[in-house]
């Protein structure tokens, strides 16, 4: 069998990073390149362990996976040993709202979170700063945007969406969407059906998602049908429990969620029927990001405008004015605290049913941090009874390939970008051990525990200066 560190000397002269026999080393740029020896990768398709794997790491590509143990390598290059460590591909967060760069950015990256998918955004400024993150030319995660959501007239959110009061206003926004640039189209809540309908079919035509929220004037199966990708917060499972109850649904575009109230009514409904419809939508294709940290954080509203909430202190005082300009005035609503369980039993459901599952924290709500919320969300799953195993596909390998960067991210293998993250606990025995971050590779770029730590020190010191 081929020495491994010479076929990957062979790999690094030959690409040109590392300099031949007799130039000034000192002339040259400093190779971005790293051996990590002994370490345990997580193949997260397949949930098993591979073990004493060495993987070398050229520039922002994984070269070389092998199991040899042998390390001799060229001066220049970083051995890191991973003995005792476990590498899994860089964590996936497949719903934020991405306005706060200075200390977004590098709690991702401390969190090991390192793709997110911006769900609303004035699209210029969502596409410069895709453009900014994805070019290296700030901190923080790869990214991909949907830019403006597309309501109905009036909106919910004027600032950061397109009205559609007719059908052809909605193709027509899809079209100026698609011409922009964005990776998907969302939609929102407050879309007349005949509106979402022709949204949906216009994208379809133009070869890129519809995702968001289920339209209050229409029933997720038949959204499901239409072709929407993606559905957010589990907004109409709510009204399949309904209409099992034999209650009317008022399909009208008025509010945001107006289902929910019957996840509290989960036990009432024969439990064979409600996973029957579940499993006609899985035949659709659609896939559910639930973010349950929102309700779970949902009932401790006063707790966190007052300042007593845990990892406040890496939260921006910009964000926090916005948390209590959006939803400081609220009542307190009695239904919230009771809705988290029924929510994580109708997420184990969805995943029984085969319906795909994404990761995602609706990150701008308040007590939602950044980076730090999706290992909270994982924790919500896990005691909702979902495998870590299961847990880790939906924010790595699902949502990359739904968001078609699966050539490249979502899985650890030869050739694809460096992107991952070395932990001390296996993951697969506990979801939890995610947070037991002892280093990241982010696109070739190494951080050890003391980088990480420095940059959630400097976020903490932006937050309370």
């Amino acid at each position: 069998m081929k020495n491994f560190a010479l076929v990957f000397v062979f790999v690094l002269i030959s690409s040109g990073i590392v300099p031949a026999a007799g130039l000034n080393h000192k002339e040259q740029p400093a190779p971005s390149t790293l051996v990590i020896t002994g370490v345990t990768i997580v193949d997260v398709e397949k949930s098993v362990l591979r073990k004493n794997c060495t993987l070398a790491v050229s520039g922002e590509k994984i070269q070389k996976i092998s199991n040899q143990l042998n390390t001799d390598v060229p001066d220049g290059i970083r051995i890191i040993d991973g003995n005792g460590l476990f590498l899994i591909p860089g964590l996936i967060d497949a719903h934020v709202h991405y306005y706060d760069q200075a200390t977004f950015g590098p709690m991702m990256i401390v969190n090991g979170v390192l793709f997110v998918r911006d769900m609303g955004n004035q699209t210029h400024e969502a596409l410069a700063l895709r453009e900014k993150l994805n070019n290296r030319e700030i901190l923080g995660p790869e990214m991909i945007v949907t830019g403006s959501v597309l309501d109905g007239n009036p909106p919910a959110i004027p600032q950061i969406s397109i009205p559609c009061k007719t059908p052809e206003e909605g193709r027509e926004a899809v079209r100026k969407q698609v011409g922009a640039g964005v990776d998907q189209i969302k939609v929102y809540s407050g879309l007349q059906k005949d509106v979402f309908l022709a949204i949906a079919d216009e994208a379809y035509k133009l070869g890129i998602k519809p995702v968001g929220h289920i339209p209050e004037s229409i029933y997720i199966e038949d959204a499901a049908k239409a072709g929407l990708k993606s559905a957010e917060h589990l907004f109409g499972i709510g009204k399949i429990i309904a209409k099992l109850l034999g209650d009317s649904m008022n399909l009208t575009t008025k509010g945001m969620g107006t289902d929910v109230p019957y996840f509290l009514r989960l036990n009432d409904v024969k439990r064979e029927e409600f996973r029957e419809v579940l499993k006609r939508i899985s035949h659709t294709g659609m896939h559910v990001c639930p973010t349950l940290v929102v309700f779970k954080h949902g009932a401790h509203y006063k707790e966190i405008f007052s300042g007593k909430y845990p990892m406040l202190e890496y939260t921006s005082p910009m964000m926090k004015g916005m948390w209590k300009s959006i939803w400081g005035n609220q009542p307190v609503d009695i239904i919230v605290p009771k809705l988290l369980s029924p929510m994580q039993e109708v997420v184990k459901e969805l995943h029984m049913c085969g319906i795909p599952l994404m990761i995602g924290t609706d990150l701008l709500c308040p007590g939602v941090i950044a980076g730090y919320s999706v290992h909270e969300e994982m924790a919500l799953w896990q005691d909702a009874g979902i495998s870590p195993a299961e847990i880790l596909r939906s924010a790595t390998v699902i949502p990359a390939k739904f968001m078609a960067v699966d050539n490249r991210l979502g899985t650890a293998a030869e050739g694809k970008t460096a992107s991952f993250v070395l932990l001390r606990s296996n993951p697969l025995e506990d979801i939890r051990n995610t947070d037991q971050i002892e280093s990241i590779v982010f696109r070739g770029r190494y951080f050890s525990r003391p980088d990480l730590d420095s940059l959630q020190q400097d976020v903490k010191k932006m937050c309370t200066q």
